[in-house]
């Protein structure tokens, strides 16, 4: 059985846009060009390109670009650390006048000053992924990642027999996603499960380089450790490259990760990871760009929309409707 939180992209749609555009691009790289005049452009700069949730979000961008008659541009910077580069795409999106924006926020408060400039210009701006610290973003696309988180930690605390030392690595507390990700986990511990303990709670940027030498070092530091906890792809495939190089048995840790990805597919396919939590990339991509034309058309958009999650393990990772969700 699995837990499922889902909304207005229906499956078949999803998968069909997975198959429609699963294209890869450059770090920094642009899904399409700039608009013509003849089409509303709407320009979208996202967290990254590195893992395949990003190829997969845009893929579900163009299939809405091409439903919905629109241009797009879809960028975001070499790695997931690099804010500044983002905010300066995110100028440089600025400086051609789209009609409409669409933001993946690294950090919650950098871009505030940016938000403002497209507001005074009349643009209207879809936060999506993660949201950030402003009310100009008329709405947000993406997964409730307090109650994604929460669904990981409950799965952990099954898996661990509701006792013991478990751990994070998060891919960042200055992203809207890893606060959320974070302590959707931790606020489900604290609450349901007095018998577990979080000894620690480290951040690697996303990168699986630096994420597997954070779950090295806390191991070392926790050698009775039961659990750790990875928040994306990035860390979560850190996690697991860790217990590879340090040849762990599965059935004295357990690996939660978030994402999908071929690394973590396989991970879990090989016992090395018990499960995780699949987003709806390419709903998200979709809805932000839907959003985008139905905020040109003077329609009022919801404060969020909930593209869902989905947890998968080895006993459902074949599953229809989760392959559907699964991005590689």
């Amino acid at each position: 059985m699995f837990k499922k939180r889902t909304m207005g992209v229906i499956v078949g749609a999803v998968a069909a846009a997975l198959v429609f555009s699963g294209c890869a691009s450059d770090g920094g790289g642009s899904a399409s060009g700039e608009g013509d005049g003849d089409k509303p452009y709407v320009a979208l700069v996202s967290k990254g390109f590195q893992h395949q949730f990003w190829q997969a979000v845009k893929s579900g961008a163009e299939q809405a670009a091409e439903e919905f008659d629109v241009e797009i541009t879809f960028e975001g910077p070499d790695t997931e650390a690099d804010v500044d580069q983002q905010i300066q795409q995110l100028q440089t999106a600025l400086d051609k006048s789209p009609d409409a924006i669409g933001f993946a926020a690294l950090d919650s408060q950098a871009a505030g000053p940016l938000l403002q400039q497209a507001k005074d210009s009349n643009i209207p701006v879809i936060a999506f992924d993660s949201g950030v610290d402003s009310d100009i973003p008329l709405t947000t696309a993406a997964t409730d990642n307090l109650a994604a988180a929460a669904e990981a930690a409950k799965h952990m605390a099954d898996a661990i027999g509701h006792e013991g030392k478990v751990a994070l690595v998060v891919h960042d507390q200055t992203s809207v996603t890893g606060q959320e990700r974070r302590d959707g986990f931790v606020d489900y511990m604290e609450e349901n499960e007095p018998n577990i303990e979080i000894v620690d709670i480290q951040y690697g940027g996303g990168d699986q380089a630096k994420s597997a030498d954070l779950a090295k070092a806390i191991l070392a530091a926790n050698p009775d450790l039961k659990g750790i906890y990875g928040s994306n792809e990035g860390s979560a495939i850190g996690v697991v490259q860790a217990v590879k190089e340090l040849g762990l048995d599965s059935s004295t840790l357990t690996v939660i990760g978030f994402d999908s990805g071929k690394a973590q597919m396989d991970a879990i396919r090989d016992g090395l990871m018990a499960g995780a939590i699949t987003q709806n990339p390419v709903g998200i991509g979709y809805e932000t760009v839907k959003a985008a034309v139905e905020a040109l058309d003077g329609k009022t958009l919801p404060k969020t929309i909930d593209t869902g999650f989905y947890w998968y393990d080895a006993t459902n990772i074949d599953d229809e409707e989760i392959q559907a969700v699964l991005y590689e």
